[in-house]
């Protein structure tokens, strides 16, 4: 007969995530390391959709929010920073004027052509 040990202070380990940035321009996490990669190639990315857009659809470039609160050890203040990022990159999309949902530009021509009036009952 085998005795098994059971070990009744077992903890379940939390698995912390890394730390990530919001983009300000698509809105998307990418790690503390890889938001300097990322930033140039979505503004890039986001001038040449930008570009291909009717001129009555185009928007100005997104700007940088500036956060500058730091913490008591010299950091900046991740979550601050990400929430003004988020809100900048809400403010790129676009409201349809049919239904008012919000759209990022280019997908905005294709909702249109699907957006319909509601019917007067």
């Amino acid at each position: 007969m085998a005795l098994r040990s059971t070990n009744q202070n077992i903890k379940p380990t939390m698995i912390r995530r890394p730390p990530t940035v919001v983009c300000y321009i698509c809105g998307r996490e990418y790690g503390t390391k890889s938001i300097s990669i990322h930033e140039p190639q979505c503004l890039k990315k986001w001038h040449n959709e930008n570009n291909l857009l009717p001129k009555e659809l185009r928007r100005p470039v997104p700007k940088k929010p500036e956060v500058r609160t730091i913490t008591a050890k010299g950091f900046y203040d991740l979550d601050a920073l990400n929430e003004a990022a988020w809100t900048s990159a809400q403010s790129q999309l676009v409201p349809c004027n049919v239904c008012g949902r919000t759209f990022l530009p280019d997908r905005l021509i294709v909702h249109q052509r699907s957006c319909k009036p509601k019917a007067a009952k």
